[in-house]
């Protein structure tokens, strides 16, 4: 993988870059649309790759590795030849779903033991194990295993749970230079700074993860319950000792405002499930600001969704429709929602990259937070 850095502005940490797979380019600041289980919920491959424009997806390593299971995914050649997807996919490395889906985990030195919340079957992560899974996956990215402590961790908890994070990051990246990848691409091993909300934690997290010298590095435990502001000041500590000339992904973040703030703090690339199960929900993200499809106040309007919005959807439906749909617990409405609001994700970070470039990222970027936080 080859990442290089395109633009920069003096007045603020945003870049525009691109990153390079076997897979293909991803333009960059990016968001990723999450594929959990190997599809995006509601969301036809077609639709990714004409309509929304989506450059790269995220798999899930404990949600496949259960199922379908490794068996079949390594007789279907890889998740890109399972699912149909050609372009690059990133695979998180299951660490949190295992922390916020398994029952009676135990985290031990050598991983972490859990109970698949399918079938209570036991299950044991090691470091080793998840690069291994991972290979059999085929993802282009992959991910670390780390423990991701909750974001009102006390002190003491969360500095051991670093050093965990830490012993695992070491067996994890050794065993990703011992081995090699199943299929006739290349895979890159992103580390995850960890610290929780405490600046030294998260400062030796960094220069840890910065040492390592990986083709890139990734920001964890943030979004978690901490709030806003201090997950703002956590992104600059740790950017401040990430090198300029990797890619720098935070994970799960986050609403339009978030992804918008973490880029002017100098993050390329962003994940978060929001889009779509706000949309399942009827919450519509727009540049103008947020609508509730179920607010009754668009009963009688007639009007498209979204006259200058990103997607076929936006136009070819009425914002009266798509609320009927959803009082009528329509499929169709989720899949109308999704589509719009991953659109819309894509368009912004496509928008924020062109004014990094053009140089005037900062005030379009103050501009359309006021603008994307609105209740329409």
């Amino acid at each position: 993988m080859n990442y290089e850095v395109i633009a920069t502005n003096n007045d603020t940490q945003a870049r525009a870059g691109l990153i390079t797979t076997d897979h293909g380019q991803i333009e960059t600041p990016i968001f990723m649309p999450v594929g959990t289980v190997g599809a995006v919920k509601a969301v036809h491959m077609s639709e990714l790759r004409n309509d929304i424009k989506a450059q790269i997806i995220l798999g899930n390593t404990y949600h496949l590795y259960l199922r379908p299971g490794m068996d079949v995914i390594e007789h279907a050649g890889g998740l890109h030849k399972f699912n149909g997807w050609e372009k690059p996919i990133l695979t998180d490395s299951g660490g949190f779903q295992v922390f916020s889906l398994a029952a009676n985990r135990k985290l031990k030195d050598e991983g972490v033991y859990f109970r698949s919340h399918i079938d209570g079957s036991k299950h044991l992560f090691t470091p080793e194990k998840v690069v291994d899974i991972q290979r059999t996956i085929g993802s282009d990215i992959m991910m670390a295993l780390d423990e991701c402590p909750p974001g009102q961790s006390e002190y003491d908890y969360a500095r051991k749970s670093l050093r965990l994070t830490q012993s695992w990051l070491k067996r994890g990246w050794k065993h990703f230079n011992e081995t090699e990848p199943h299929y006739a691409h290349r895979q890159a091993f992103f580390p995850i700074v960890q610290g929780c909300t405490f600046k030294d934690l998260r400062q030796d997290s960094a220069k840890f993860v910065a040492d390592l010298g990986a083709e890139g590095n990734a920001i964890g435990g943030l979004a978690v319950g901490e709030p806003t502001e201090v997950m703002y000041d956590m992104i600059e500590v740790v950017n401040e000792i990430l090198p300029h000339n990797k890619p720098r992904y935070l994970m799960g973040v986050g609403t339009p405002a978030n992804i918008l703030e973490a880029i002017d703090r100098g993050v390329d690339m962003m994940d978060c499930v929001m889009p779509t199960r706000n949309g399942r929900n009827g919450m519509l993200f727009t540049q103008h600001g947020t609508m509730n499809m179920r607010n009754k106040k668009w009963a009688y309007d007639f009007s498209p969704i979204q006259e200058d919005g990103a997607s076929v959807v936006d136009t070819a439906y009425s914002k009266a429709y798509l609320r009927h749909l959803f009082i009528a617990q329509e499929i169709l409405a989720m899949q109308i929602a999704s589509i719009h609001n991953l659109a819309f994700y894509l368009w912004l970070v496509r928008e924020a990259r062109k004014h990094i470039i053009a140089g005037d990222f900062k005030s379009w970027k103050t501009t359309m937070v006021e603008n994307v936080t609105r209740r329409l």
